[in-house]
């Protein structure tokens, strides 16, 4: 089954209800052949208690997008993604406005799939940088 990008984004966009992702308040901006990208609110909701945000909120953000990314781009409704391996650098501090997460395929198996994650500020400057390895596994009925 193929989406259109208009489908993507929607069906990104419902998952996130009633998840830690509605509680990030991501949203899924822009899809592409081989990405998609999220934004995320960087609020003291989401700070480290020094005021700056948390790295943890930053490889969720990630884990999201890449694993939302995995789902829809191997057009299946049979399937579930699961996050395998995670690793971030973070490298800039954000105390306000949005993050933007650009997930790209960097191989796109039918058991794993590697993305690279980069999390921008408004400014367009990096912020962290993440790796993913999703795992797809059969969905139980």
């Amino acid at each position: 089954m193929k989406y259109t990008n208009e489908e993507i984004l929607a069906g990104c966009n419902k998952m996130c209800q009633n998840t830690l992702m509605e509680t990030l308040r991501i949203e899924f901006t822009e899809v592409g052949d081989d990405f998609i990208v999220a934004r995320m609110p960087v609020t003291p909701r989401i700070h480290q208690p020094d005021g700056v945000l948390h790295g943890g909120a930053s490889v969720a953000l990630a884990e999201s997008v890449g694993s939302a990314g995995a789902y829809f781009f191997l057009n299946s409704d049979e399937i579930v993604i699961r996050g395998i391996e995670i690793a971030a650098n973070h490298v800039k501090s954000v105390r306000d406005g949005y993050v933007y997460a650009h997930a790209t395929i960097v191989h796109k198996g039918r058991t794993t799939q590697l993305w690279q994650i980069k999390i921008t500020n408004e400014a367009g400057e990096l912020v962290s940088l993440v790796k993913l390895t999703t795992l797809t596994l059969p969905k139980k009925n």
